[in-house]
């Protein structure tokens, strides 16, 4: 059978490569096309499109690629018509893939979207659409399916596919980088948003001189963009590629909000969750959103397990104050744990998220 899958970032493209891994185990048979990355290509479909090359991030950034987005949109649909698949598979990335499960209802292809867009944060009102123009939902987090279910919108829970990810890495993987005490930077993914978290990141590394501060390097972001950030502090360096790595041996870290928060959770790292984006394009996001929290992980535990810095708040002096009382202090050290368990309990409930996808796919397809 012949799937179309659509993601438009870095999270959407691993979650996509595993469940094409699964699709291919269940139908020997499947022709996939995607939109994703390199991930999902490796994993056995056709890349039409790289994810770097859709994403925009904000209001203002949205506005201003506006052409460059509406042609991208065109594309797909044509691209989509003339590979005519059994199904269209829709991650995340809503922006984009609302207006495709529209146009692709009215033309007769089905559609199922795993994981959810996080419409319960704002745009709940796009829950409308997605009942209208969305086959089938398939959700990741707890807290979603009692959300769509006072819409009355069946969705089906199959577990947080970063469980079954990071307990593989853990199983296959030791601490390669040595006996080093080791402070993880997780800035992002887009250059506009490293361009804001990152020099406030770097500069909290010169109150701790006896660890080393590591650098995740984003996909597809170049070695000579960060090499200026870099150059003037001592006790940091940088990796690519090596995320999952420098989380399995990191005594603590500084994680901007997404899905990274869960990821740092996941490996048991203390963390700060750090925010600062355009200073309009925040303005109009505290208007408009709706949850108490900005981090994956106190949204799901729905209190404060982590610390969360946001916008004026993300100063060196907070990122410092923060670090220090992860470090240095048990209590604190022992709740985040207890929290952390609590949490990875709660994201397991639903088994193996990928296969789970997989199956409830493949069987909708065939029906």
């Amino acid at each position: 059978m012949k799937y179309y899958i659509i993601a438009g970032e870095a999270s959407g493209d691993l979650h996509g490569s595993n469940l094409i891994k699964q699709l291919h185990q269940l139908d020997q048979s499947a022709d996939i096309r995607c939109w994703g990355g390199q991930m999902m290509e490796a994993a056995g479909a056709t890349l039409v499109k790289d994810y770097k090359d859709l994403a925009f991030m904000g209001f203002v950034e949205v506005i201003m690629n506006l052409q460059t987005i509406l042609k991208n949109i065109k594309f797909c649909k044509q691209d989509i018509q003339s590979f005519q698949p059994d199904i269209l598979i829709l991650i995340d990335y809503p922006g984009f893939n609302i207006r495709i499960a529209e146009w692709a209802k009215k033309t007769g292809i089905k559609t199922v979207y795993y994981i959810s867009p996080q419409i319960w944060a704002w745009k709940e009102n796009r829950v409308h659409t997605i009942k209208k123009y969305v086959d089938k939902m398939l959700v990741i987090l707890p807290f979603e399916k009692d959300f769509y279910s006072k819409w009355e919108y069946k969705v089906e829970y199959v577990g947080h596919p970063l469980v079954e990810v990071i307990e593989n890495f853990k199983a296959t993987h030791t601490t390669p980088l040595g006996g080093e005490k080791i402070i993880a930077l997780l800035p992002g993914s887009r250059k506009q948003e490293i361009n804001k978290k990152l020099p406030v990141m770097l500069e909290v590394s010169k109150a701790f001189p006896e660890y080393h501060f590591i650098v995740a390097k984003a996909p597809g972001q170049e070695d000579a963009f960060y090499k200026p950030f870099l150059a003037p502090y001592t006790n940091v360096s940088a990796l690519a590629g090596k995320t999952y790595d420098l989380l399995n041996c990191a005594t603590a870290a500084l994680v901007t909000s997404g899905t990274a928060t869960l990821e740092t959770a996941l490996f048991e790292v203390p963390q700060v969750v750090c925010y600062k984006g355009n200073p309009l394009s925040y303005q109009i996001a505290k208007r408009v959103i709706k949850v108490k929290y900005i981090s994956l992980v106190n949204l799901i535990m729905n209190k404060p397990v982590v610390k969360e810095l946001i916008q004026d708040e993300m100063t060196t002096e907070n990122c410092i104050e923060e670090l220090r009382n992860l470090l240095q202090n048990p209590l604190k050290q022992q709740q985040l744990q207890e929290d952390y368990s609590r949490l990875k309990n709660l994201l397991s409930k639903g088994g193996n998220a990928s296969a789970n996808a997989a199956e409830i796919i493949y069987a909708f397809v065939k029906s």
